[in-house]
């Protein structure tokens, strides 16, 4: 084989923006729930369910990840086979 499957890798600063975005996000959220003027069962209804909400988008990216992952294998491994039979294949060979 003579193709090497480029691995993507991000940088640190890149890291670093996608977390300091995650924090500064959610604590706007929290702020503005512990700001509203409403009774604290509310603001305990809408804080679990920002807690809902981002455990679920956690649990959605790494399942699109990992199907993304799995189908990047299976193509590979089908890719490799296929490059196995032409490597094997003379067709000069009689039948």
């Amino acid at each position: 084989m003579n193709e090497t499957p480029v691995k993507q890798q991000n940088t640190g600063a890149y890291y670093g923006q996608a977390v300091a975005s995650f924090g500064v996000a959610i604590s706007a959220v929290a702020i503005g729930i512990y700001n509203l003027e409403v009774d604290g069962w509310v603001r305990a209804f809408l804080g679990i369910a920002v807690l809902y909400l981002t455990t679920s988008a956690f649990t959605l990216a790494k399942v699109i990840r990992d199907r993304q992952e799995a189908t990047g294998i299976v193509s590979r491994v089908d890719q490799a086979r296929m490059e196995k039979i032409l490597a094997e294949y003379d067709p000069f060979t009689p039948k």
